[in-house]
């Protein structure tokens, strides 16, 4: 019977208060973890912000008749610059992002940017290193093939004529001029957190 009576007299009365809900300590995040975030945060803001640009300002520019195409470019130098493995993803995602924004062409553009894409970081891989002008070179190549895809697109779909491709050659080479001022933000922005390729 004692022993019973000192067995109840160490159960509490009361059930101890529940320690409240940390959303930070649940979804904990390594330093680098959060700079990864951050990097992709600021590729993504940026090529939005590109995005907003082109419809509401370089649209109104031409030069004999072309323009830029701000987003294309950025995600195409963006892919180069951080490799095939997640520059692929990110190309994929962006261009889909891209496609139903309403600003391209059509949905043709996902396959074109992300295996363009793809490919000039392949190859990019394969022949030179990683610098600035392999890195501009073959996101430019790969721009000047998506205008002229386009282009060509547009004419089986009877929606462009053949007397129109000087517009679309010279949209290409203002996006891959304007490679030039874009290749140190996404170089600066690709160093945050580290790189995660290996050459």
């Amino acid at each position: 019977m004692a022993r019973q009576r000192s067995h109840r007299r160490t159960i509490p009365e009361f059930k101890p208060d529940s320690k409240p809900f940390n959303l930070l300590k649940w979804l904990y995040l390594t330093k680098l973890q959060r700079l990864q975030i951050l990097k992709w945060t600021l590729y993504a803001v940026s090529c939005i912000f590109l995005l907003v640009v082109q419809d509401v300002i370089m649209c109104r520019l031409t030069i004999f008749g072309g323009t830029t195409d701000l987003c294309v470019s950025a995600i195409l130098l963006i892919c180069v610059l951080e490799g095939t493995e997640t520059g692929s993803i990110f190309a994929l995602i962006a261009s889909t992002i891209y496609f139903f924004s309403g600003s391209a062409p059509g949905a043709y553009s996902i396959a074109l940017i992300s295996f363009l894409g793809i490919g000039a970081t392949m190859f990019r891989q394969l022949c030179w290193h990683r610098n600035f002008s392999s890195t501009v070179l073959c996101a430019g190549i790969a721009m000047m093939v998506y205008e002229l895809a386009v282009f060509v697109v547009g004419l089986m779909m009877r929606l462009t004529l053949f007397s129109r491709i000087g517009v679309f050659a010279m949209t290409g080479v203002l996006s891959w001029v304007v490679m030039l001022p874009l290749y140190p933000l996404f170089y600066t922005i690709g160093k945050i957190g580290g790189n995660t390729w290996k050459e």
